[in-house]
């Protein structure tokens, strides 16, 4: 994994509150795209807050108006006099890095949420799906808008499909055209719209409220979830029977049955 460039102004801005980290996108000008520093700096970001103890809870936020366009589109068309592999194998490698980097999100042990805060479009959709959880202002919108350039918007209809019914999803990479917030929750691609100007709190509040469960329970969890969502049911059942004895085995359980029991709060261990 390529190392983002030394520099004054970072791809990604890192900030802790309580136990939650705030990653955001610090590429306010250009829009904040997927260029191949940014990915390599979120993908820095997600392993260090994933190993990173004091950590319980990841926001993945961004600046500016627009939360993120998607793909470098003057990277992507650049030419290439300095090397030698063709510009498919250069495509490849950025769209390889790119699902590494989603895929670390999901596979990522802590929370994620993805605080939209502007316009996300193609990859910067993509990016909003493989965060667990995501909330929106009011006033943003969405889009996937690569037939409208004579492509289509491929590699960010494996998260947004798997978010969303098939049909929204084909919707959206069909047309190209913008969805207002309220649209994409009742789409499933975000949890919630809120008001201009609550949008951090409302985060801020739904993440500190995450931050005060149980890590352990949180990690086993969220592995589970993510893969047994694709398997043929009877599997799925069998698989989340046997993580949720693991579950219940385990000592924050123990702990939070005896914190139930006895009406106090439980005090988690760590992972």
């Amino acid at each position: 994994m390529a190392k983002p460039p030394a520099t004054g102004n970072p791809f990604i801005l890192s900030e802790m509150s309580g136990s939650v980290c705030w990653l955001t996108l610090n590429r306010p000008q250009q829009r904040n795209p997927l260029s191949s520093d940014m990915i390599a700096a979120i993908s820095q970001g997600i392993s260090a807050a994933s190993d990173d103890p004091q950590v319980r809870v990841i926001v993945l936020a961004g600046s500016g108006p627009v939360f993120s366009a998607g793909h470098d589109l003057g990277e992507m068309s650049e030419p290439r006099p300095d090397s030698d592999i063709s510009r498919e194998e250069y495509l490849r490698g950025i769209l390889n890095r790119c699902s590494e980097m989603m895929l670390a999100i999901m596979h990522c042990p802590k929370a994620v949420i993805a605080c939209v805060q502007g316009t996300a479009t193609a990859a910067g959709c993509q990016l909003v799906s493989a965060c667990d959880l995501a909330m929106a202002g009011e006033e943003v919108h969405f889009c996937t808008p690569g037939v409208n350039m004579g492509s289509f918007c491929t590699t960010p209809l494996v998260g947004i499909g798997r978010n969303m019914h098939r049909k929204h999803a084909m919707e959206l990479a069909l047309t190209g055209d913008m969805i207002s917030a309220s649209d994409a929750v009742r789409m499933g691609l975000i949890n919630r719209a809120v008001p201009p100007g609550e949008l951090h709190p409302a985060v801020e509040q739904l993440a500190q409220g995450i931050a005060s469960k149980s890590v352990q329970g949180i990690c086993s969890g969220k592995q589970a979830f993510y893969r047994q969502i694709d398997m043929p049911v009877e599997n799925a059942f069998r698989y989340a029977t046997e993580e949720m004895i693991k579950a219940l085995m385990g000592s924050d359980s123990e702990e939070g049955m005896r914190a139930f029991f006895e009406k106090r709060e439980p005090q988690w261990g760590d992972v």
